[in-house]
């Protein structure tokens, strides 16, 4: 199966998405996902199925297709009969034949031909040929799918008022029959509203977009010529490939991930940890594609292009997030998934009832129903929850926060408490060696710990190992590492080693105050004391999260009166101390039941409790396990953008709320109004687009929002 990726312009709501979806699906397409927001397609298909038939029915929905050309830009493959590119374009167009319709609608103008019938439906007929080449086409389609789309609306609208003029015209009373006017106003207005519909939701993806673009840049070259001088070339980001050697100058973007070969400098890695404050960066140092050398030089070996870097896993995480659905979304999908329907069946009960019970005419009947079909949007139900939810994604990236999938931002909403560990969470993992005592020959007790501890995910483990490097370390017959106690194993005479913490010595030693204890074949050969030190930030973090009614608890492997020490003084409500990863795992199961829980670990030990608590948060040097069951990883090396994680997905939440209020409440009072004839169908159409722009706006506040 081919995985294939694509851009599709012209959704503009769920209803948009769910179409494309079932076209896709319908055509025995596998792992089809659509986001209307950031217009992100995929799926995968077999060789019996072409890419350009694909392409060509996304088209004939009403949608474009986004091919990228040898230079990286985007353009749009239309299969449409009119060549328009996009919205503003068909606006401008309208626009120059409704005008002179708009102006005659005025009281105080009087322009005598204006009023001639012929003269109007010269004038409309342009305009409603664009709009049925756009929303007749998308509406027809959408139908045949199953799914009805809001161009439905605008598509009978439009079609009704046109038609009942026509209709008048032929019978010699266009005096009588006159609403050419309002057939070429809805569909300009329209695509008016959907041009700034468009514009305001795209602000929505504008920090992912920033992310994007920095993956394209220009890199120096480094190649060897026959005679071994280094020659330096440029090439394209993209045309990088692993191995490839680069040179980085001062002031010049990191082009992909690399390693430092030769030389140091000084890295801002904003751009995908959210801290602007450089970080000096020497050789073996890895530096990450999209960061900027503010001061030095570099020569540098790539390790990750395309797809594989860091910069292009986050965009991955970031769209996959905007996929899902969070259970609040799922009301309002099912509502907007009947609502075309049951909009048409108001707008004909509402040309009944006015015409039959109250007693108007049937034109002001039909005006009536033609502003309901205009008024309502269903858009804005679909619009509602992700447009919310791609600014808290792009701020969160922003800032260094990274949530894999679009529920961990909803039940951030309800946390009641968080979950510490202690080395490498609350402390910063980068210990020393501060006092070792052994039985044996020091150089010897050196080249067993190293030979073990080399192979550590531990904190404590690497540290060591990084200490005490040696070159001639001891070749194991087995070794392995036991979650919870440290590592194990079996040289080639069958020897057994164990370093570890005080559980894998209690029975041959009575003093349980040391960091790793080491033994052979059952006998303890020594011990090992390291010292680290609290992270800068971790007092102000706890302090912030008390502020705001957040329980804090320290749940760690390492002995209580070393926890304690950590209580007092960064200021921790609880500590559990000495606790197996069993353990801890029963325990955040415990905690869930109390209330929502959160915890922050990095350690292959965290990764059971942070898959178990209601969201799991990791560092981003954390181990792989701890990233991987982690449903937020935090870029910035540290705790300080915790506060931020947890305030922005619960403000996240109160927009999406405040969206499908607005929603809600548009549509409930909006079809009343124009039903009693309290808005005319131009009116309604202007409205109507101007109430995605306010939920998108409302959203893109959130950029600014102080969130904690």
């Amino acid at each position: 199966m081919e995985k294939i990726e694509m851009k599709v312009g012209g959704m503009s709501c769920t209803n948009c998405a769910l179409t494309i979806d079932k076209y896709l699906k319908g055509k025995g397409l596998n792992e089809v996902k659509v986001n209307f927001i950031g217009g992100d397609v995929s799926f995968e298909k077999d060789d019996n199925i072409s890419l350009q038939e694909i392409e060509k029915g996304i088209a004939k929905l009403g949608y474009s297709v986004k091919k990228e050309d040898g230079h990286g830009h985007h353009h749009h493959e239309y299969y449409g009969l009119l060549p328009f590119k996009n919205n503003l374009q068909r606006f401008w167009f309208c626009l120059i034949f409704t005008a002179p319709l708009m102006l005659h609608m005025l009281p105080f103008v009087h322009i005598h031909f204006l009023m001639n019938p012929y003269v109007q439906l010269a004038l409309t007929i342009p305009v409603y040929i664009v709009g049925m080449d756009f929303f007749g086409k998308s509406a027809i389609n959408s139908v045949l799918k199953g799914i009805p789309n809001m161009n439905v609306l605008i598509t009978i609208g439009s079609t009704a008022a046109f038609f009942y003029s026509l209709y008048g015209l032929i019978i010699g009373r266009a005096e009588d029959f006159l609403f050419f006017e309002t057939a070429a106003t809805i569909i300009t207005l329209v695509f008016l509203g959907n041009y700034m519909e468009d514009a305001t939701v795209e602000q929505t993806q504008s920090a992912l977009k920033k992310l994007a673009t920095t993956q394209k840049t220009m890199a120096n070259m480094i190649a060897f010529d026959g005679k071994h001088q280094e020659q330096i070339f440029q090439v394209e980001s993209k045309d990088l490939r692993v191995g490839d050697l680069v040179l980085i100058r001062n002031g010049e973007h990191v082009p992909m991930d690399c390693k430092i070969l030769w030389g140091e400098a000084e890295v801002n890695e904003a751009i995908v940890t959210g801290e602007s404050i450089p970080l000096k960066k020497t050789m073996k140092d890895k530096l990450i594609g999209g960061s900027i050398v503010e001061t030095g030089t570099v020569k540098a070996q790539i390790t990750a292009v395309g797809e594989d870097t860091v910069l292009a896993n986050i965009l991955k995480m970031i769209k996959e997030a905007e996929t899902e659905k969070p259970p609040v979304q799922q009301l309002a999908d099912k509502i907007s998934a009947i609502f075309i329907p049951l909009v048409v069946g108001i707008a004909l009960i509402t040309l009944l009832a006015n015409y039959f019970l109250a007693h108007h005419t049937f034109a002001e009947s039909l005006l009536r129903s033609i502003a309901v079909l205009v008024i309502s949007c269903p858009c804005a139900m679909g619009l509602a929850t992700p447009a919310a939810i791609a600014v808290g994604l792009g701020r969160g990236a922003k800032k260094g926060i990274l949530f894999k999938n679009a529920r961990s931002l909803e039940v951030f909403k309800s946390i009641k408490q968080v979950v510490f560990d202690k080395t490498g969470t609350l402390t910063t993992g980068k210990f020393q060696i501060a006092d070792f005592n052994t039985s044996i020959q020091e150089d010897e007790f050196k080249q067993i710990v190293f030979s073990l501890e080399k192979y550590s995910n531990h904190p404590i483990g690497k540290s060591i190992a990084k200490e005490w490097k040696i070159k001639n370390d001891i070749r194991w017959k087995n070794i392995e590492e036991v979650k919870g106690l440290g590592m194990k194993a079996i040289d080639m005479d069958d020897n057994e080693f164990i370093a570890g913490s005080y559980k894998t010595s209690d029975k041959l030693n009575e003093d349980d105050f040391h960091n790793v204890y080491v033994s052979k074949n059952g006998e303890l050969i020594g011990w090992i004391d390291v010292k680290d030190e609290l992270r800068e930030e971790a007092a102000s973090v706890i302090q912030q999260l008390k502020s705001k009614g957040i329980k804090t608890i320290l749940l760690s492997g390492d002995k209580k009166e070393k926890c304690l020490q950590v209580q007092e003084i960064v200021g921790l409500d609880e500590v559990i101390a000495e606790q197996s990863p069993e353990q801890k795992l029963q325990y955040i199961s415990k905690l869930n039941e109390q209330a929502p829980t959160a915890m922050i670990g990095d350690g292959i030990n965290d990764g059971p409790a942070l898959a178990k608590a209601t969201v799991g948060i990791s560092l981003s040097d954390a181990s792989h396990v701890a990233m991987q069951s982690a449903q937020v990883v935090l870029m910035n090396h540290g705790l300080k953008n915790l506060p931020e994680a947890l305030g922005l997905g619960k403000h996240t939440y109160i927009t999406i709320k405040e969206n499908l209020f607005w929603a809600f409440s548009y549509n409930i009072v909006a079809i009343p109004v124009a039903s009693l004839g309290f808005l005319s169908p131009t009116i309604g159409a202007l409205i109507m687009g101007l109430s995605d722009v306010v939920l998108a706006i409302n959203s893109v506040r959130l950029r600014w929002k102080k969130v904690f």
